[in-house]
């Protein structure tokens, strides 16, 4: 099925939309149906053959291209975002409750006011969604996300020196274990292997294939090992290079190269 993918900002979750027959570019304005209702968004693909059982149904429609009036309302919208933000915050800490908003967002027909918060347990938030309700006037919802998506809103520099793949380019998170950072042979210390968000770096899953891949016809550490019709240990596996130490009985070392798999 062809598709369109459209984001709602720049470094946000891109979604799947039926083109419904527009001539449509890559960076122009649309607006589309969501099941909360319009929003304004940015084409990102313009078109993408995907199968449908990938696909979250019904696929919801881009309704049209945004005119200038659209753009106008849009840039209202995000200014008026940005005020209900602060009201949020300033209503948050009248009531003493233990959360932090991190944003909020108009959807493209006022319909409905998201706020965005972190929160270290359950927050009954009722009374606050009902004087944000007399406030604003519109359908408020209150949405509590997780320890990664905060780190995806605020930024920073990771371990690597570089900005959060999370806040520049990542556009989905998904899931890292802790298998990952074994396959790889990672020391398991949370100070190498987690990230500001105190999760599983990203970055794990980036190689972790390829590190799959290469392991293939490797021995691994504490496997018997014939060297010269003599038996070692394995004790070490230098997985990027195919090297391995092996030990023999008389606590002699030595240092073998692994053959490619895929050779002959």
């Amino acid at each position: 099925m062809k598709v369109s993918g459209v984001r709602f900002s720049p470094k946000g979750r891109m979604y799947y939309f039926n083109k419904n027959d527009l001539n449509i570019e890559n960076n122009m304005p649309v607006i589309v149906e969501t099941e909360r209702g319009l929003q304004y968004g940015l084409v990102y693909q313009k078109e993408r053959l995907i199968s449908e059982d990938k696909l979250v149904s019904p696929l919801k429609n881009i309704l049209r291209i945004a005119t200038d009036d659209d753009t106008l309302i849009h840039k209202k919208n995000v200014s008026d975002s940005k005020n209900a933000l602060i009201m949020g915050r300033k209503v948050v800490s009248e009531m003493g409750l233990d959360m932090n908003i991190l944003d909020a967002n108009y959807t493209f027909d006022r319909r409905q006011l998201v706020f965005n918060f972190t929160a270290d347990a359950r927050v009954d938030f009722r009374e606050l969604a009902r004087r944000l309700a007399q406030i604003y006037k519109t359908r408020i919802e209150l949405r509590q996300i997780g320890i990664r998506d905060k780190a995806r809103e605020i930024g920073g520099l990771g371990p690597c020196g570089r900005f959060l793949c999370c806040n520049s380019f990542l556009t989905d998170l998904n899931s890292v274990t802790i298998n990952m950072a074994k396959n790889q042979m990672l020391a398991l210390n949370p100070t190498k292997i987690n990230g500001v968000c105190g999760r599983l770096l990203c970055c794990l899953a980036y190689e972790d294939d390829t590190y799959t891949e290469l392991k293939q016809g490797l021995p691994e550490i504490g496997d018997d090992y014939i060297y010269n019709e003599m038996p070692y240990k394995v004790v070490d596996v230098d997985i990027l290079r195919r090297k391995i130490k092996i030990e023999n009985e008389m606590n002699v070392i030595e240092e073998v190269v692994v053959p490619d798999y895929g050779s002959n």
